[in-house]
This record gives structure tokens, C-alpha cells and sequence, in this order.
């Protein structure tokens, strides 16, 4: 027996959370009935269990893809802009993805995708701390100061970021290379980070993911992580 929104997440369908906005709206049926508590368990081997009409069973292959995304794409199943998104790029493989967390469009570098609702779900949950590595090139010099700033945490709407590393790679005259790892989520945070310091980021690419990096794999391509890649993100 196990938790409706985690067969939803097993199944492919969904992350964990997403699932249970699933069953709240009302787009999951058991056994025939809608239903739309949390708290609901269902058995893998008796039960039925549909989302949208579709009867869904859980995968037992799972998928781990790192995909290295250019700009000018939204990490997102569909944009109602008609940009174009990371699924585009995936629309044939085997299994349904979803990627695991976000990267802004006009970001680029790693992003995971997998099939596995449950490893999503615990790789972009807060209490996690799963760290987040970018290679910024920032507008003008950055200070000692304001890197001591970044280091400890500055203000975003009210509340402190958590404290970050911050190592300046290169110093140009108008322009600062800087690698960054974080371990929060929030809407468009190194750039916002930035922002508070009074530096504007030029360009963002992400370099690791946990334990995860991107190395050498070129631009629009991705790979499947190895076994050992694997084993390191569920120890997280």
C-alpha cells in the first residue's frame, strides 16, 4: 500500500507535489471514483487508478537524463507563449520526463529530467539543500565586500538567502567571473543576488547539480547519467 500521490509520482505522471494538486482538482479517479483527499492509500495490485481518464501503473524503468539547455528555452511541459521548451527536445524518448527543477530562459547549462517522481520531488525539496553550482559573468568588478554580502545571505523580499560559496574565477575591467553555489530555489535567485549587490549578471550557466556536472557536454545535447551518477543523487 502506498500513498495516492506517490503512485502518481512513480507512475511518470507527475512530481509528488504536483500530483497532489492532481487529485485536489479533481483529475484523479480510484476504482471509478474521483477523488481528491490526500490521505487516501491505494494497492499496486488491486487498485485502479486514473489521471485525465488514463490509467496510469507505476514504471518500473527508471529514467535520469542531464541535458545541457541553451538559452531561449522555458523548463517548463508547455508555455502558453509557444516558446520553445526542453520537452521539444525529448518529445520521442521512450518515457515521459519532467525536469527536475527549473532554468530560467535566458539561463543555460545542467538540467536533470527523469521519470522517477519520487527522486524529483526529494532532489527539489527546501529541506534538502541539494547545491546548485553557476558560472556568472557580472557587470564591472566585483568587491571584496560584496562578495562577503553574498557569502553571508542579502535581502530578497524580506528574507535573507541562505549563505552561499562564492569564488571569483576572473576580473576584467568591465566584467567579473564568478562561480556560485547555492542551495535554496527561489525565482530567479543568483541573478536577484546580484541585483542586490549592484551588479547586473551578463550571462548564467549551470554547472553542477549536486553531485552532478556538466563538464564537457555540448550545448543542446544530453547523456544518460551512469549508475554510480545515480546512486550519488539518492544518497542525497
Amino acid at each position: 500500500m502506498m500513498r495516492l500521490q506517490k503512485y502518481i509520482a512513480i507512475s511518470g505522471v507527475a512530481s509528488r507535489r504536483s500530483a497532489e494538486k492532481l487529485i485536489a482538482d479533481g483529475h484523479v479517479m480510484v476504482n471509478g471514483q474521483t477523488v481528491r483527499e490526500m490521505g487516501i492509500t491505494v494497492d499496486e495490485g488491486k487498485d485502479q487508478v486514473r489521471v485525465d481518464g488514463k490509467l496510469i501503473h507505476p514504471e518500473t524503468q527508471k529514467h535520469y537524463i542531464a541535458y545541457n539547455k541553451p538559452m531561449g528555452q522555458v523548463t517548463t511541459v508547455s508555455d502558453p507563449e509557444g516558446r520553445d521548451t526542453v520537452m521539444d527536445i525529448f518529445r520521442d524518448y521512450p518515457v515521459r520526463l519532467f525536469p527536475v527543477g527549473r532554468l530560467d530562459y535566458d539561463s543555460e547549462g545542467l538540467l536533470l529530467l527523469t521519470n522517477d517522481g519520487e527522486m524529483m520531488q526529494n532532489l527539489t525539496h527546501p529541506s534538502h539543500e541539494v547545491p546548485k553550482t553557476y558560472l556568472c559573468k557580472v557587470s564591472n568588478q566585483l568587491s571584496e565586500e560584496s562578495v562577503r554580502r553574498l557569502r553571508a545571505g542579502v535581502d530578497l523580499d524580506g528574507r535573507l538567502t541562505s549563505p552561499a560559496q562564492v569564488r571569483i574565477i576572473r576580473t576584467e575591467t568591465l566584467f567579473t567571473v564568478v562561480l556560485v553555489t547555492i542551495h535554496e530555489g527561489r525565482n530567479r535567485q543568483v541573478r536577484r543576488m546580484f541585483d542586490a549587490v549592484g551588479h547586473q549578471v551578463v550571462s548564467l550557466k549551470r554547472v553542477g547539480f549536486g553531485p552532478i556536472l556538466l563538464e564537457d557536454l555540448p550545448r543542446g545535447h544530453w547523456r544518460s547519467l551512469t549508475p554510480r551518477e545515480i546512486q550519488k543523487l539518492k544518497e542525497l
